[in-house]
């Protein structure tokens, strides 16, 4: 039962992601502020709404990183994924019914892109690498505000604002995923070059968050810094 709590979570959390934040990005015309603090937001909304009970992973690139630091069963992982894949396509379902309503159209879901669809032009290669930069940095962040918890009252902002910064630099190279499901939902729903483009957006963040749980472990885990209590001196 614990466990279904928590995909339903995950399921919720990644909708509200997908929903207000690639939402954002269109109505806004994709204006990069707005967009980066809307990504952001929700993560701050779901950290203190379902935090206690999934951990508000609502990415399977976080989800990677938490498998392979030992803090998430091989069935949860899976659990976990498969709900924010559909959480993921509920959000951009949601956003392409109120997009249909609208002047605005439903041609814009806010997919990811590279090339063409890049607003810099920016190509696959330079896609890959930025996304795999990216997401190092979010979920290396994420492993350590998380490790310990006396952090726990802060990790929820401290994730949202790394989120609003890498997205700050790449909603104008790729759009910025660092997370494949809210990258495929969208792909999907749009078909055309965003399906054609949409695995290095999966397989990108997957790797960036597989390289920072590896870092992590190599120089984290058992490293904490020690300080040492100053003596007092004598009157």
């Amino acid at each position: 039962m614990n466990s279904v709590k928590k995909y339903i979570a995950e399921f919720i959390g990644t909708a509200i992601l997908v929903l207000f934040g690639c939402g954002t990005a269109v109505v806004s015309g994709g204006n990069l502020i707005l967009t980066s603090f809307a990504f952001g937001l929700a993560i701050v909304a779901g950290a203190y709404a379902i935090g206690d009970i999934s951990g508000c992973h609502v990415n399977p690139a976080v989800s990677l990183a938490m498998l392979i630091s030992g803090k998430l069963s091989i069935k949860d992982f899976f659990g976990y994924v498969a709900s924010q894949i559909a959480g993921a396509f509920a959000g951009s379902g949601l956003l392409y019914a109120i997009l249909s309503c609208t002047n605005l159209g439903t041609k814009a879901l806010g997919a990811n892109g590279f090339d063409g669809y890049s607003a810099t032009g920016l190509n696959m290669t330079g896609a890959i690498l930025v996304e795999i930069i990216l997401t190092f940095v979010f979920v290396y962040t994420i492993l350590g505000v998380t490790a310990k918890v006396e952090r726990a009252h802060i990790a929820g902002i401290v994730i949202a604002l790394t989120l609003t910064f890498v997205h700050i630099i790449g909603i104008n190279l790729t759009g910025t995923s660092v997370n494949p499901a809210r990258s495929l939902a969208p792909a999907v729903l749009l078909g055309g070059e965003a399906i054609k483009q949409v695995w290095v957006f999966i397989v990108a963040p997957f790797a960036g968050a597989a390289v920072a749980a590896c870092v992590y472990k190599m120089l984290n885990v058992g490293c904490a810094a020690e300080t040492k209590p100053t003596k007092k001196s004598k009157k």
